[in-house]
């Protein structure tokens, strides 16, 4: 039987709070003085389910059954884009525990799921959920906002007998700005430490029932997705799309960052916060001083509690182990020198294990905390419009794509000037040359949908693999400054490894001299590269 219902997006924030904070939460002024009635508590268990080959996973969507007192709910869920608070999801009444497709009436919902029939389906993981819910309002009169506050205390459950616990508060909007949720998460965070948690539940039982570590957390990392823009899509739809989507693949990563197992994880944060960094330079002509100010200033700093993690992974993987690859493969005569190598290599290993620390205890911190909610409620709010009425941001409202033919020109002009001589250039020339590269290429792939494919395809390729070889001199360069700084926090240094550090760095520097007649090819093919975009300027 076929019952209708209603599609529409849930909108809602998540935050991961410790147990034993949740009754002070519960009452805290921000809540219990905004809730009119009871709370009521209530039991959810859930069941969520995929087929043997997570073919549902693999489209980013979830299916689940949940048990309420007598009743059953089916609920399908799409994907939210990256940085997005939103998401379509699709609830039916069914008979019984298990899935009932047939349910389903909207079509949107029916293409989510695919192919998938119900005799592929199998239980993945059950969430056993106590929670506790109080309607609040944030705001008065027209602005007011509706928000639903969910305790939620309980566990995910695999079919093993495995199980992880859940400690977290959901903030639904149930009417009104987006930028309340944030808001009311701010005035909550006054009263308990909390951090914003981008995984759902769903997330962390995939991540249980296919082996994932104790807490859920998968070992994933996460590059940057594709924008989408039509040719109605305005500026002020394009940057806030844009800032979304740089924080939200920054938030994607934390998780395998945290644990420290995959370099991966802390580079791909980095490169979220140099996109935001670039997103924001871009468009600061839209952006109001202030908070322009403010908004740079934290992402240096999370940038450079980041930095020093990354440099030594670098060092690490891609200047020391070839290094001590080749004397390990040479003949005894060698093992004097694979000795001090090793002895740098262990010195290496442990400065990056004290940075990840610093990592750990900047994305833990309050400040980071407070950083991405208030970046979020500045989104949500469109912050960007709290400026007098100017050239500039009168053309928010405008299509984006002449603004992004503008950027694009600029931007390519600036690269075509720091890169001018570029055989004569200095290294400090050409690692500025390298960061206005860079600038350039995520200018080009924040607006690529607006263009043709293919073109716009191959000049990011052409600028990547330019951009790619000026990396490896810096890397070189910073190499260098690490090995100085080696044991500068008071840390021993072995006899050999000064010995060692010279061999790597004469090593690389050879290697930067045979790369030279490649480079100028690059640049020669950037400088000649055609411009993908409506208008290219060729001036300088």
């Amino acid at each position: 039987m076929v019952v209708e219902a209603e599609s529409n997006r849930e909108t809602e924030l998540k935050l991961a709070v410790r147990a034993e904070d949740m009754a002070k939460l519960r009452s805290c002024p921000a809540v219990a003085s905004r809730a009119k009635g009871k709370a009521g508590t209530k039991t959810l268990e859930s069941t969520y389910y995929d087929t043997a080959d997570r073919r549902l996973a693999g489209r980013l969507v979830t299916l689940r059954v949940r048990k309420v007192g007598d009743r059953h709910l089916q609920t399908v869920k799409g994907a939210p884009e990256r940085g997005e608070l939103g998401r379509a999801e699709w609830e039916h009444p069914v008979s019984g525990p298990a899935p009932d497709l047939s349910a389903i009436a909207a079509q949107e919902a029916l293409d989510l799921l695919g192919s998938v029939g119900e005799a592929e389906l199998q239980p993945l993981f059950t969430t056993v959920i106590q929670r506790t819910v109080r309607v609040v309002t944030m705001g008065e009169g027209e602005a007011a906002s509706r928000i639903e506050v969910a305790f939620d205390s309980g566990e995910i459950r695999a079919p093993d007998g495995t199980a992880i616990p859940v400690s977290e508060v959901e903030l639904e909007l149930l009417e009104g700005s987006p930028a309340a949720l944030y808001d009311l998460a701010l005035e909550l965070a006054l009263a308990a430490p909390l951090r914003l948690d981008p995984r759902t539940k769903a997330e962390r039982g995939y991540a249980l029932a296919d082996g994932a570590l104790a807490d859920g957390t998968a070992d994933k990392v996460i590059k940057a997705g594709k924008l989408e823009f039509g040719p109605d899509t305005t500026v002020e739809g394009a940057l806030a799309r844009i800032l979304r989507s740089c924080i939200g693949h920054m938030m994607a990563n934390e998780a395998v960052t945290l644990i420290g197992q995959d370099p991966e994880g802390v580079h791909q944060m980095r490169v979220a916060l140099r996109r935001l960094r670039s997103a924001l330079a871009l468009f600061k002509d839209f952006i109001p001083a202030d908070s322009y100010a403010w908004l740079v200033g934290e992402v240096k700093w999370l940038g450079g509690s980041l930095g020093p993690a990354r440099d030594w992974d670098v060092f690490l993987a891609e200047l020391l182990e070839p290094v001590r690859d080749a004397f390990h493969r040479a003949d005894g005569h060698g093992k004097p020198l694979q000795e001090d190598i090793d002895a740098l290599a262990a010195a290496a290993r442990a400065r990056r294990d004290r940075a990840y620390e610093g990592v750990r205890e900047a994305i833990r911190s309050d400040r980071y905390t407070t950083f991405l909610l208030k970046f979020g409620a500045w989104v949500e709010s469109r912050g960007w419009r709290d400026q007098p009425v100017s050239e500039h941001s009168a053309r928010l409202f405008d299509p984006v794509e002449g603004l992004a033919d503008h950027l694009l020109s600029r931007r390519a002009k600036k690269a075509r000037r720091a890169g001018h001589g570029f055989a004569h250039l200095s290294v400090t020339e050409r690692h500025e040359l390298r960061i206005t590269l860079k600038k350039l290429r995520y200018a080009a792939e924040f607006f690529r949908s607006l263009y043709d494919d293919k073109p716009a395809r191959r000049y990011i390729q052409e600028l990547s693999a330019f951009q790619d070889a000026l990396g490896h001199l810096n890397d070189v360069a910073t190499a260098t400054r690490l090995l100085h700084e080696l044991h500068d926090d008071g840390s021993r240094s072995e006899p050999g490894e000064p010995r060692a550090a010279g061999i790597v760095i004469g090593w690389h520097a050879r290697g930067v001299t045979d790369s030279e007649p490649a480079l100028l090819g690059l640049w020669d093919g950037f400088a000649d590269a055609k411009a993908f975009w409506s208008k290219p300027d060729r001036e300088g």
